[in-house]
């Protein structure tokens, strides 16, 4: 992925997932926004973007962070909102084990209190310890901490699966936690 596409695409993270109100447009209740219309407000921030350039960047972005629907004419972020939306996932039954990337400066503190959502609609877990790492690398030295999603199901948690992979909960107590 280029510069000019990572610029494009932590934007799109930031007012698909955060803020759509920073460029004027107007998410629905699952998240979803008109592809023409986002590809105007973001030309008016200082960008250059057409749909064959968004698509690339929907196809090319290594974490799948975005999706059309069936028509293109709609666009939204698969996961990681900090605003209110219902992405219409259905509970999964997760795998034995999950795991979760963090720094090494917060372990202290997940392990007295959880790992918990703070500003996002659920915490993310990973199926895969190198996509984990990778995570824990953006903040630090990283640290992966294996949670123990099947007995957390068992009793009573809830998982879903996003459309790109990553496995989300509400929470997950101290007492599934696991260091590595």
């Amino acid at each position: 992925m280029t510069n000019k596409y990572k610029h494009i695409s932590k934007f799109l993270s930031l007012v698909l997932r955060h803020r759509p109100e920073a460029i004027g447009i107007t998410l629905d209740e699952q998240g979803w926004a008109d592809t023409t219309d986002l590809i105007e407000k973001i030309n008016k921030h200082n960008n250059e973007l057409d749909f064959n350039t968004l698509k690339q960047i929907v196809d090319t972005n290594p974490k799948k962070r975005f999706i059309f629907d069936s028509s293109f004419q709609k666009i939204r972020a698969n996961q990681g909102h900090s605003i209110p939306i219902d992405l219409g996932l259905e509970a999964q039954t997760p795998p034995l084990v999950l795991y979760h990337g963090t720094a090494q400066q917060f372990v202290h503190s997940i392990l007295e209190t959880g790992i918990k959502k703070l500003n996002r609609q659920h915490v993310h877990l990973s199926k895969e310890k190198e996509i984990a790492l990778k995570v824990g690398q953006r903040h630090g030295k990283p640290v992966i901490i294996t949670v123990l999603a099947q007995q957390m199901a068992q009793e009573g948690y809830t998982f879903y699966l996003s459309e790109n992979g990553v496995w989300l909960t509400e929470e997950v107590p101290t007492r599934y936690l696991r260091i590595l």
